[in-house]
């Protein structure tokens, strides 16, 4: 394990180069890896691994569109892919990867196959850290630890086909075996992460709650939502305001961040956005930081968590999520935006 510094604090983390793929298949020879749920992190996942070479089963309900979408990647029914009590009999290490609500729905089914010296791997701590409002609480005798790509199954995929990888935090809440961090760094580096970095169950979960809700979905929609208003409201046609809220930041502006960071990116902007944005950006974090403590703190009190498990276990939950996404999809501006991507040169 490497320590890296990162803007003067150090911190642990494993590289591909330090922690190799042949390293993690050793570790992980005797093994049997059981995906238990096909949906967002599930098939990324599976597949990288078993592209890797490791030894993967799914687990999966039947009949379902998940079930299906295995069928369709490639798994086989009664070879690889196997219902949900089967996969997790015969799996050594069970990557719980179902939905937070649904983790819960299926833990007491889950929860006897979590025999001595057994891995329950997560992509996230939230049924863990909250645990006494889930009720999964597993057994003392199995090693129980985390990988959390920091992105969607899909991006995960992706960019492990372009010979990349996604970076990924990875925590261990229990050692029983005493080879927790091995398993788990494997595990990392088998799913494709371009580095791993250390946290806590805990600190996972908090730092992914908030930054769902802000800066990475949440505070972005509604920066977007506001600024685009405002152009519709002083005259802008709905093209112009689309380009200048969303499509130049996501297809000119966001890349050369994330090649280079921020300041490179002003750099290489005119020198009137350079004096723009230098002199705006503070009022921009003064006017948010209250809403981020507000939202750090919905966190920390399991509010947000107990939000969560209320709404997403309700029958009608799909329908319900179905009609706010129609709301955005079918608003203006992603209608707008909908037209200006069909006219990227790309798209013709």
């Amino acid at each position: 394990m490497a320590t890296i510094n990162f803007g003067g604090t150090e911190e642990n983390v494993v590289m591909r180069e330090e922690f190799s793929l042949e390293k993690a298949r050793e570790i992980m020879k005797d093994e049997t890896i059981a995906i238990i749920g096909y949906g967002v992190q599930g098939p990324g996942q599976a597949l990288n691994l078993k592209d890797n070479g490791f030894n993967v089963i799914v687990g999966q309900r039947q009949p379902s569109a998940s079930w299906d979408k295995a069928v369709a990647d490639g798994w086989v029914p009664g070879e690889t892919l196997f219902s949900i009590e089967e996969a997790a009999e015969k799996g050594t290490i069970i990557q719980y990867l179902l939905s937070d609500a649904a983790q819960i729905a299926v833990w007491p089914i889950l929860k006897p196959y979590l025999t001595t010296g057994k891995a329950l791997y997560f992509s996230h701590g939230f049924g863990i850290t909250y645990k006494e409002r889930t009720g999964i609480i597993p057994p003392n005798d199995i090693d129980v630890f985390l990988v959390a790509p920091k992105g969607s199954g899909t991006s995960l995929r992706r960019l492990f086909l372009a010979g990349r990888g996604l970076n990924s935090s990875f925590a261990i809440f229990q050692d029983a075996t005493g080879r927790a961090k091995e398993r788990v760094i494997a595990l990392g580096i088998g799913i494709g992460s371009g580095y791993l970095f250390e946290t806590t169950f805990k600190k996972e979960v908090y730092s992914d709650l908030t930054g769902e809700r802000g800066s990475l979905m949440g505070a972005i929609q509604g920066l977007f939502a506001a600024q685009y208003q405002v152009l519709r409201e002083r005259g802008h046609s709905p093209s112009e305001a689309f380009n200048e809220t969303v499509e130049e930041l996501t297809q000119s502006l966001m890349p050369l961040v994330a090649e280079n960071g921020m300041d490179w990116m002003y750099a290489n902007c005119s020198t009137t956005a350079q004096r723009g944005a230098l002199d705006w950006w503070k009022k921009f974090r003064d006017a948010v930081m209250p809403v981020f403590n507000d939202l750090y703190d919905s966190v920390a009190s399991g509010e947000e968590a107990q939000r969560s498990i209320d709404s997403n276990s309700q029958p009608d939950y799909r329908v319900k999520l179905e009609a706010e996404l129609k709301e955005l999809r079918e608003s203006e501006m992603w209608q707008a935006g909908q037209a200006v991507r069909s006219l990227r040169p790309e798209s013709k």
